[in-house]
């Protein structure tokens, strides 16, 4: 039962990045392409599975259970500590600066 668990609480993870901290380094580009990329501006955005940046303040998009690794060493790594994971359900944060 706790695997299940555990893929479902993975499964319902959403990813977003505050651009007031970003540095533009792309560190999360390289770790997970298919989730942040960088814009003409400089700064890295989520993207969608249609492959769109979701570039309003604080709009996230679902993070794949395949790339939940890749998300969490980016989100260790980002010189800006500007990208959030947290729980779907909740908002509770679980990866990023505000985490517990």
């Amino acid at each position: 039962m706790s695997v299940s668990g555990t893929t479902a609480a993975a499964e319902s993870l959403e990813v977003w990045i505050d651009q007031d901290l970003c540095t533009g380094d792309g560190i999360c580009a390289q770790y997970a392409p298919e989730v942040f990329e960088l814009d003409i501006d400089g700064l890295a955005y989520v993207k969608g599975e249609d492959d769109e940046l979701r570039q309003q303040p604080g709009e996230s998009v679902p993070v794949p259970l395949t790339l939940l690794q890749d998300v969490v060493d980016s989100v260790k790594d980002c010189p800006g500590d500007c990208i959030h994971v947290r729980r779907a359900a909740d908002g509770v944060e679980v990866y990023g600066p505000d985490a517990e």
